[in-house]
């Protein structure tokens, strides 16, 4: 397997997997190029030979990414796709100066909330009737000053603090 930055010669695929995975909430093939060619967005796809495992995306805002989708092939989940694609934004945003990421994630999704829940995602909020068919979302997200490692976030390494004892 194989990450790399997504680029507009991945929109027919990333479509079609939208189709597969998300039916009537997919995004169009205008919507995926507007992801792909929009300033500030974060996108990888994750890659197999010529076989498109998956895709994530992102749009860079302020300290934080915004997620806005990770997707993976019904046939190559939890195979450590959605892992390396995570981390993949990880190190992007982090040349970019930026360490914190939050996303929506159906409620329902308990999958999604472990996979997240293990990387380090907190839950911030609740979205009541937030996708088309009345389903909750939450609002989930990981703070600056955690960084990817295999299968969990870590706290990163933070420098020591240097104090004066008194006497």
């Amino acid at each position: 397997m194989n990450s790399r930055r997504a680029t507009v010669a991945d929109a027919a695929g990333i479509t079609s997997l939208e189709t597969e995975i998300f039916g009537s909430d997919a995004w169009t093939w205008s919507s995926v190029l507007a992801e792909l060619r929009g300033s500030d967005r974060i996108a990888f796809v994750a890659t197999d030979q010529s076989d498109l495992l998956g895709y994530v995306s992102g749009m860079r805002t302020g300290d934080s990414v915004d997620l806005t989708r990770i997707a993976v092939r019904a046939d190559r989940r939890r195979q450590g796709v959605a892992r390396a694609l995570l981390a993949a934004v990880d190190v992007e945003a982090r040349a970019a100066g930026v360490a914190g990421m939050m996303l929506e994630v159906g409620a329902h999704n308990t999958s999604a909330i472990a996979f997240y829940t293990s990387e380090g995602f907190v839950q911030l909020d609740e979205r009541p009737r937030y996708y088309r068919d009345g389903s909750a979302a939450l609002v989930l997200e990981r703070p600056g000053g955690f960084e990817t490692r295999g299968s969990q976030a870590h706290p990163a390494p933070q420098p020591p603090v240097v104090g004066t004892s008194g006497g």
